[in-house]
């Protein structure tokens, strides 16, 4: 007869299966993350508008430099030796051709080859005070010739800006809108992932294995991973399309506004998808989604209109660089029109992180009270309290 075999206390027994070990924090977040990161990277519908952003976003700055390299000075004609050739040459935005004579300049305006002759103005003309020049044209009057040789009024201004205000509007839409757009696409996406797991309780297994917090932590760093890795890209396209089509000099006024705005986004975007995921942990259903992000979609849309309308103001961009919620627009404003001093981005940099810290906790305290909560739409005194 075989004696029993004995077990010390913590073995398991002969034949049973191992017991299973709770993942760390830390394991957690990454398995959650990597999760979210392959859902969306496996979906062709983020891969095709990811694709057409990045190239829309490659065209506008190529298109943009290739017109600009196209628009070329008016092409005038000037008598060899006169003093108007003197004169008109000194003159910056026209293409001067030198003629030998007023016949050969007029010439030149006859078969195309100039827009119009630059010629001397009669004396009564000149001693009366007129424009010492005779603009001769084919069938039109070429207005950009006319406006280079206007004598135009002393302009002194108080607060002197060194950027075309076209350019600073295209500056600042470019920048509302990527933060608009990625804050938006990845917020949803976070908050109907949240929603759908709740109503299919696949959130009771998840939380059987893992803590509430390490799921919105694994949520939120795998897409702030995408968002910030499509911000890149757009960053680095646009570089690249500023060095190719030749506009260094733009490149290098905007590049640290660039740079700057990818730092803020990083905390904004966390900030923004902690409050979407929390936001969306209070109801059960997808339908009621647009009901409770809608406050955290304000937060995103306010930015994006204010620096719009804004733009040129010194004021509102102030406020926005150091409001949490807009500071990733109004700060690299600031810095890209150069009315920001040196310090200023790393004091709004640190009051993000801050506010950013004290959201995430108050957010994972929201998702956690409220995630197990079917049902009813879950109050948010209630999911504070816990």
């Amino acid at each position: 007869m075989t004696a029993p075999r004995s077990t010390t206390p913590g073995s398991s027994a002969p034949g049973s299966a191992a017991p299973r070990s709770t993942p760390r924090f830390s394991q957690s977040v990454r398995l959650v993350a990597q999760r979210e990161m392959s859902m969306r990277l496996r979906s062709k519908a983020f891969l095709i508008s990811t694709g057409i952003l990045m190239f829309a976003v490659l065209a506008s700055v190529v298109i943009g430099g290739l017109v600009g390299g196209m628009s070329s000075a008016p092409k005038v004609s000037v008598v060899e030796g006169s003093s108007v050739a003197t004169t008109v040459q000194a003159i910056d935005g026209l293409d001067v051709r030198v003629a030998p004579s007023t016949d050969a300049a007029e010439a030149l305006v006859r078969d195309g080859t100039v827009d119009a002759a630059v010629l001397g103005a009669d004396t009564g003309s000149a001693a009366s005070g007129a424009s010492p020049f005779t603009v001769v044209a084919l069938d039109t009057a070429p207005a950009g010739v006319v406006q280079a040789l206007s004598i135009a009024p002393t302009v002194q201004l108080l607060e002197p800006s060194d950027q075309n205000p076209l350019i600073v509007y295209f500056v600042a839409l470019a920048f509302g809108l990527v933060f608009f757009m990625s804050a938006i696409t990845f917020g949803s996406t976070i908050a109907q992932s949240v929603v759908e797991e709740k109503q299919t309780r696949v959130v009771e297994i998840l939380l059987s294995t893992i803590s509430a917090r390490a799921l919105l932590a694994g949520k939120v760093l795998g897409n702030s991973l995408l968002a910030f890795g499509q911000i890149s890209a757009i960053a680095v396209l646009a570089g690249i399309g500023l060095l190719v089509t030749g506009q260094t000099a733009l490149l290098g006024s905007l590049g640290p506004s660039i740079i700057w705005f990818v730092v803020f986004f990083v905390f904004g975007f966390v900030l923004l998808a902690s409050l979407y995921a929390a936001t969306a942990a209070l109801v059960s259903r997808q339908e009621d989604i647009g009901s409770v992000t809608s406050p955290v979609m304000m937060l995103v849309m306010i930015p994006y209109f204010l620096v719009i309308f804004f733009n040129d103001n010194p004021v509102v961009l102030g406020i926005m660089s150091y409001v949490p919620f807009s500071a990733p627009v109004g700060m690299p404003m600031r810095l890209f029109l150069g009315t920001a001093e040196w310090w200023e981005p790393l004091l709004a940099l640190v009051v993000l992180v801050v506010v950013t810290a004290g959201v995430i906790a108050l957010g994972s305290r929201i998702y956690a009270n409220s995630l197990l909560r079917t049902g009813a739409r879950v109050k948010l005194a209630d999911a504070l309290r816990g």
